[in-house]
Parts: structure tokens; sequence; C-alpha cells
């Protein structure tokens, strides 16, 4: 009998396109992929370990999972993902549920992980967590056809105090620029439109393999590939963030005006404990010059609040900063207290429910600023990108460029005949909260 796999994805995107590659291995093995968790006899969870609440979430979801082996069909239960290259010993020893684990850096042997999980084997394979990528991989693309998202490497160097990455991804590795555009040119043709560029680090992408910053120019070969029409960055390190990449978004049509660029704080002694890149006026002449280059762009960035010693007087200030810079998006994190990171010993730990009135008020403040953000762009033509139908309101609805997939806005578009998946170019005529709508023009 077929075996019938159903793989669970959790956490970010770097996930999703794990997800993807195991995916394509279990297709090309002769397994069968199925979406209902009731017809699986297999099944694997691709963990996400960052913070306390992604770990709560993927360890709830293995133990919903090995109920199914009760009251459904499921043999073997397989955990993948940082969880398990972070915790693989504890995982084991605590949830006899578990039939076979696979880290981060072996996901591609996922096949053997199976079979012998199906023998009863209790695999465990969980060594170097960087992947090797190689554009020759399969993958079974999970993403709406017209949009996909692209590794550019893995792991990072950068040591933030907070981050737990280094640990469960490893040290920063580059992708090669011709594997990176030919994965690009397979997926361009099978129909996809929109090509966002991820790693933990993107603007340090080529330093490790090409000795040199290398994300403008693999952003150009990328925008050359027939097909593509968006190039999408995201996770710009601010220390990294080149002249000659501002003028690369600047000019190249293709290369949308989006940068994804987490700053995590604004004050100076908040930087330094975090052990973070520059200073609060070197982020405020970066997103000066940003601007003044790329009038038109969206800027999204994400904070932590609730890091130890961070004081009222420093919260204070931060809510100040967001309120002067007047980011497009912005996205608020309570601190986490990670296991064997540096901050995780720091003295001063904030409570939680301070660390949680913090970040309400933080997102209030932006909520403001997005809807004045957002109204800027009434009068505007701006492409949308089709998502879906809605039928009972008669209205299409999609994205911009200014916004990425599952994070942002949607952009509703009225008294047209569109097809999913096309640009359409579009008058922006009302915003609200977050959100925007429009006509097609003729």
């Amino acid at each position: 009998m077929t075996e019938k796999v159903k793989v669970v994805t959790l956490g970010c995107e770097k996930n999703l396109v794990d997800s993807e590659i195991m995916s394509g291995l279990i297709h090309g093995r002769g397994f069968q992929l199925v979406d209902n968790k009731e017809d699986a006899t297999v099944i694997i969870v691709n963990t996400c370990g960052f913070i306390d609440a992604a770990k709560e979430e993927s360890v709830n979801t293995i133990l919903d999972m090995a109920e199914l082996k009760q009251t459904a069909n499921l043999k073997a239960l397989i955990v993948s993902g940082c969880l398990t290259q972070r915790y693989k010993k504890q995982l084991m020893e605590e949830m006899p549920e578990i039939d076979g684990i696979v880290g981060t850096g072996d996901f591609d042997k996922i096949n053997h992980i199976v079979d012998e999980a199906l023998r009863g084997k209790k695999p465990v394979l969980v060594g170097n967590p960087v992947f090797n990528y190689d554009a020759d991989l399969p993958r079974l693309m999970t993403t709406p056809r017209y949009t996909a998202y692209v590794k550019i490497a893995e792991g990072c160097d950068n040591a933030c105090t907070f981050c737990s990455i280094p640990i469960m991804r490893g040290a920063f590795k580059s992708r090669s620029m011709e594997s990176i555009v030919a994965e690009v040119a397979n997926l361009a043709a099978q129909g996809v439109k929109e090509i966002s560029l991820i790693a933990q680090d993107s603007t340090n992408y080529g330093t490790d393999i090409y000795d040199s910053f290398m994300l403008p120019t693999l952003l150009n070969k990328v925008s050359e590939v027939e097909g593509i029409e968006w190039v999408r960055l995201h996770y710009a390190y601010p220390g990294f963030f080149s002249d000659e990449l501002i003028e690369v978004m600047a000019t190249n049509p293709k290369v949308c005006k989006y940068i994804d660029m987490p700053l995590q704080h604004s004050e100076d002694s908040i930087l330094k404990r975090m052990r973070r890149p520059g200073r609060q006026k070197d982020t405020r002449e970066l997103v000066r010059k940003i601007r003044e280059s790329i009038p038109d762009v969206a800027l999204r960035t994400s904070l932590i609040v609730g890091f130890p010693g961070e004081t009222e007087q420093d919260f204070e200030n931060l809510k100040q900063f967001v309120r002067d810079v007047q980011f497009d998006r912005l996205g608020v994190f309570a601190y986490s207290k990670e296991d064997d990171t540096p901050a995780a010993r720091l003295p001063d730990q904030v409570p939680d429910d301070v660390k949680e009135y913090r970040a309400n008020a933080i997102m209030e403040i932006q909520r403001e600023i997005s809807n004045i953000r957002g109204g800027r762009r009434i009068g505007q033509e701006i492409d949308v990108l089709i998502e879906r139908y809605d039928g009972r309101s008669d209205v299409y609805i999609g994205r911009s460029q200014f916004d990425a997939p599952e994070i942002d806005g949607e952009v509703f578009v009225s008294n047209a005949k569109l097809n999913i998946g096309e640009l359409a170019k579009v008058r922006v005529t009302h915003s609200y909260e977050f959100d925007l709508s429009g006509e097609v023009i003729a």
C-alpha cells in the first residue's frame, strides 16, 4: 500500500521552502501527499523554535498529530526543523509519540527517515544545521502558482544576543548565484510572476563565497529572468545596506519598492546590549537616504520591546522614534528569553506584563501611522497582483508591490473582470486600516 503523507509547516517562509522540498522528495519517492490529516499514514511536522510562543505551538501541534495514531490512520510521526535541531535529545526522551527526527541540515534525507520510522527504528538524523541547496532538488510549491519564495542563504553570522537562529541554522552560507537564478528560471517556467528572495540576513549575500556584497548583482540577474514581474527582498540587515543596493532598488523596475529591514530597537544602549550594528543616528540617516532615493518606498521593520535593561525612558524614546520615522509597516515582538543566548543571562529582565503592555502601546501608535501612510496613495496608479475574487462583494483582491504575501495589506479592486495571477493597473480611490481600494485603469 502506498503511504499517504501530510507535511505540516510551522514558522517562517524559510521553513515553508524546506517543506516544499521535502514534499518534492516524498512525491518523487512514490508516496502520496494528502491535505487531510485524517487520511495520512505518515505526518511530518516541520517545526519552528525561534521564540517561546513558536516552540509551544510546535509542541502542541506534535501532540495533536500524535492523537491520530488512536483516532485515524497515522503510523509514523516525523518531526523536522528548528526545534529538532536544538532539542533533539529532549524531544525523543520526553515525547515517545515521535517516531523519527530530522534536523535543518539533513531534510533531504527525509525519505530514509520515513522508511526507517515505518520499520519502527526511531531514526534521528541531526548533524550540521546548514543545508546546501541545489536548484535540481525537486520542489512542490504550496504557495499560489504566481508567487514563490527562494532562499538565497542559510544561517547567520551576526550573533545578536537575543537570537537563537545561529544555534538552530548555523553559520551564514550563501547559495551560488547560478543555483538561485536556475531555480528562479524553473519557477518562472511554471508561471511564477513574483519572487520573494529570503535569508536571515539577505544584505550579507555573497560575502562568504564571492568575498563581496553581491545582493545588488543578484537582484539584477533575477529580474532578467523571463516571466518574472516582481522581485521582492526580505530581511535586509541595516548594517550592510549599501548605496549600491539603494541604487538598484531605485532604478530596477522589477525590484519591488519594498524594504523589510528589522531594526529591533532605537536606543543606543539597548542596541549595544543586543549586539546590533550602528546606532540610532545611523538608522535615521539610512532611512533618510532610502526615502530620498526611492520616494515611493514602503518601509517595514520589526522591534523588540522588553529587552533586558529596557527602562521606561528607553521605551518612551522608542515610541518617539516610531512617531518620527513613520514606518509604513511595523511589527513588534515582546522579548523572549531564549536558552543558550547571551541575553538570557543579562540582569534586569523585564516582567511579562510590562512587555505585553509595551508591545500593544507601540502597535497603537503604528496603527495610526499606517493609516496615514496608506492614505498618501489615494490617487496614485499602482500595479496590483490579483489573488482572488470575492463573489459576494463582486471585488477582486490582490496586493501591490508595497505589500508582501501573508504579511501586509491588500487591495480591493471593483468594476473589473480580471484573471487570478495577473497584474492589473489600478487607481487608488480609498484607504482604510492597512488596506486600499481602487478601480482598474482602462
